[in-house]
């Protein structure tokens, strides 16, 4: 089972960028994708499946902005979507697909914006995510995947020094609320099999960054600990173009 995640950074824009085309030759058996930026309706026209490919999709309240989609070539036992939180279920960034033997979360992490202004707001969504995480790892094994907006370690980004603390994405709180989910039950699946390895899934239109290769990992395969007996592969697909975020997957032996 091939499960890919890929930070598209606005469905209607990477349509015109060959998407239809990059999403075939990723051949995923789920492709769980983040920041659709666009309604239920522009999603669904923006893609243009077949109607019979099972497609789910929560945007946010606030047009053109965030939103998560899960195209799956099997159809879920059941979908839900958001934590039940009501502080956090406005935009539109959490579906989960369950599926026989694991839940699907595909997730996309508040960002803590410049200046860190919503960094507090982070911490907390960090806290009831882990939550949220292990009431389903309670009933099955999870499968947490999409962009969560944080470099984990000084190796997953290019400028570890200069961004510490002041840049989103790197500061320790947030570096800690993402140690928690791990200490919590889960396994970064990448750095798991990659430990070490230099591979960065976002970089900035700004300064010729993904030609200078100046990015960050901050997109993540997470598993349930019970699950690792199951992890095949964990890849980077810097290659693949129209964002600027890459695709990111896994395999699991069944």
């Amino acid at each position: 089972m091939k499960i890919v995640s890929w930070n598209v950074n606005g469905i209607r824009a990477i349509a015109k960028k060959g998407f239809a085309e990059s999403r075939l030759a990723l051949n995923s058996d789920m492709l769980c994708l983040q920041e659709t930026k666009a309604q239920t309706a522009e999603v669904e026209k923006a893609l243009a499946l077949s109607d019979h490919q099972p497609l789910y999709i929560n945007h946010a309240e606030r047009k053109g902005y965030s939103g998560t989609a899960i195209i799956s070539e099997k159809m879920p036992l059941k979908v839900t979507y958001d934590m039940g939180v009501a502080a956090h279920d406005s935009e539109g960034r959490i579906i989960t697909a369950e599926y026989d033997r694991f839940y699907l979360v595909n997730v996309y992490v508040p960002n803590s914006g410049r200046e860190l202004v919503r960094l507090d707001y982070r911490s907390g969504w960090d806290r009831d995510f882990l939550r949220y995480l292990q009431q389903l790892d309670h009933q099955k094994p999870v499968v947490a995947c999409g962009d969560f907006n944080v470099a984990h370690q000084a190796m997953d980004l290019k400028n570890p020094k200069s961004n510490y603390n002041k840049t989103a994405g790197y500061t320790q709180v947030e570096i800690d609320g993402f140690s928690n989910i791990l200490a919590g039950g889960f396994i970064d699946t990448f750095r798991y099999q990659h430990p070490d390895e230099i591979a960065y899934s976002y970089w900035s239109f700004r300064m010729n960054a993904r030609a200078n290769n100046v990015g960050w990992r901050i997109d993540y395969f997470l598993i349930s600990e019970r699950l690792e007996k199951h992890l095949v592969d964990s890849f980077i697909l810097p290659h693949y173009m129209g964002s600027d975020h890459c695709p990111v997957g896994i395999r699991l032996d069944f």
